[in-house]
């Protein structure tokens, strides 16, 4: 039997579902020292540094969905935690890099296994994570996050 009350808004259940990987990811990530905040920024951290980049903290905070002040946050946390070096961007002294140390990288390896052992689990009704199924839900997934939003509610929009 569902949790799910009978006629829930497709809103109500981005929220639900959005909780229950938010919660699952803090238990799993938890014994290796991350919150879901912070392995989603080692995580990221990880795949661009993989890729050759060293982002600012602004360019991960767009590529998260994080705000920018979080970021800087979390980076000093982690920091002070001995997973990320901070430095300037020797192009802007405005901008902080961030790159993971070594403990960070293999941290962050560990906390990617186990989060993609919780993401097999999650998918595996609809027939697992490489099924065609998955696919069409991460390619609806992507065409949700890419639909702009007006952030105006209808009553700001009704005020002279």
């Amino acid at each position: 039997m569902s949790t799910v009350p009978e006629g829930a808004t497709p809103g109500f259940l981005v929220w639900r579902l959005s909780m229950k990987w938010r919660v699952a990811v803090d238990r799993a990530v938890a014994p290796l020292g991350l919150t879901h905040a912070q392995y989603s920024l080692v995580a990221s951290l990880y795949g661009m540094q993989r890729s050759g980049l060293r982002p600012s903290q602004r360019h991960l905070a767009d590529h998260t969905g994080l705000e920018a002040l979080y970021v800087s946050k979390l980076a000093r946390t982690l920091e002070a935690a001995g997973l990320v070096e901070r430095a300037r961007d020797p192009r802007d002294p405005r901008a902080i890099q961030l790159a993971l140390t070594e403990q960070g990288r293999e941290v962050t390896r560990r906390a990617i296994t186990v989060v993609h052992g919780l993401l097999e689990q999650l998918l595996e009704p609809l027939g697992g994570l490489d099924s065609a199924r998955a696919r069409e839900f991460g390619r609806d997934l992507t065409t949700l996050l890419d639909t702009p939003l007006d952030h105006t509610s209808e009553h700001e929009k009704e005020q002279p």
